[in-house]
């Protein structure tokens, strides 16, 4: 994906394409008539890709909702489904919600490639298409997700950083990326490998299906046995979910190193405090989620989203994406109460439950 910083061209694609008006879209051109104001009496459709992981049901469901909600005086209609990982579920679902006449579709893909046709045919159907998340192709209007190549690079600076003088170019790494149907994991694996290379050895790397934290336990297992349990100095997550899984397999084997994630997510939020994962990478989804809503609701009402989206994106089919992309933090045992507790992810009760009780009081999170 290549960004540049430039200044978001004003208005929106016209709510009804033309066959050839549609394929320019694909090819990155646009419309140049603007959409027909609408109020607040709007019709906005959220597809999420899976339930796996916590955010999507937790936060950013609920969020974005809320959002839509708070804009339109309440006024607006929100329909929502999860794919549960099933690419060929979610096209069903984006004809259900073509079907249902939304004005404007966000849309997380459980595979960013495959989701092309159906999101043509919701544009060919006049209906806005808001990636979130995930830099879905096709003709999208707008996109919102946070700096992935950024989210790598802090990874592999945490490892670096846990390893300390254990970092070295004979220090054996293991790399446990996120699914090849993401496109976010490609970018999160190339920041890592742009920290970590030359700096320590990738002995093994596996790219998991679906992200299942079951997919990375028998991956690391598989590692340890090709590695050797003495040899592996630090072992690179992708995520929080997968985290849980290798930590599992490291646990079995009796291997205690610095383990990586992302998302901070409840389980892995309590795994730094009990020492037993390194870091994680804290994204703040209410703010990804409110620009969302923004967006989505900007597009349904014929506005222009220059006030919003100062930046813009491209995918392989579609150029000049109107984009926000969210900052990311490092979240390490030092900084809990500065970000998931401050921005009311997690209590201190949420994290600080009998079994975590004794490790919180040793790093002072009361």
């Amino acid at each position: 994906m290549r960004r540049a910083a430039v200044a978001v061209a004003a208005g929106a694609m016209a709510v009804s394409l033309a066959a050839c008006g549609s394929a320019k879209e694909a090819k990155g051109g646009s419309s140049s008539s603007s959409s027909p104001k609408k109020g607040d009496d709007i019709k906005v459709g959220l597809l999420l890709p899976e339930n796996k992981t916590a955010r999507y049901e937790k936060f950013d469901k609920p969020l974005i909702e809320k959002k839509i909600k708070e804009l339109t005086n309440g006024k607006a209609t929100f329909s929502y489904n999860n794919a549960h990982q099933d690419a060929n579920l979610q096209a069903q679902q984006v004809d259900t919600m073509i079907t249902n006449k939304v004005d404007v579709l966000i849309v997380d893909a459980v595979d960013a490639k495959a989701i092309q046709n159906s999101v043509q045919k919701a544009v060919d159907q006049g209906i806005k298409v808001v990636a979130y998340d995930r830099l879905a192709e096709g003709p999208i209007s707008a996109y919102t997700s946070f700096d992935n190549e950024k989210v790598g690079e802090t990874q592999g600076q945490a490892l670096l950083k846990a390893l300390g003088s254990k970092a070295t170019k004979s220090s054996k790494i293991v790399m446990v990326n996120g699914s090849v149907t993401d496109p976010n994991a490609a970018q999160f694996k190339a920041g890592a490998h742009k920290v970590l290379n030359g700096k320590v050895t990738i002995a093994k790397e596996y790219d998991t299906k679906e992200w299942s934290p079951d997919n990375a336990n028998s991956e690391m297992e598989a590692a340890i046995s090709a590695v050797g349990k003495d040899k592996i100095a630090g072992v690179y997550s992708a995520n929080d979910g997968m985290a849980g899984g290798i930590i599992t397999a490291l646990d079995a084997a009796g291997i205690k190193v610095p383990v990586t994630g992302q998302d901070a997510e409840l389980a892995g939020v309590q795994r730094i405090v009990a020492g037993t994962q390194y870091m994680s990478v804290y994204k703040s989804y209410p703010q990804e989620a409110n620009i969302a809503a923004e967006m989505a609701v900007a597009l349904a009402q014929g506005k222009p989203l220059d006030s919003i989206a100062k930046d813009k994106v491209s995918s392989t089919s579609q150029k000049d994406v109107p984009s926000v992309l969210v900052p990311v933090t490092s979240l390490t045992k030092d900084n809990i109460k500065d970000t998931v507790i401050k921005d009311g992810i997690y209590t201190v009760s949420d994290i600080c439950t009998t079994d975590y009780k004794a490790a919180c009081d040793k790093i002072g999170l009361k």
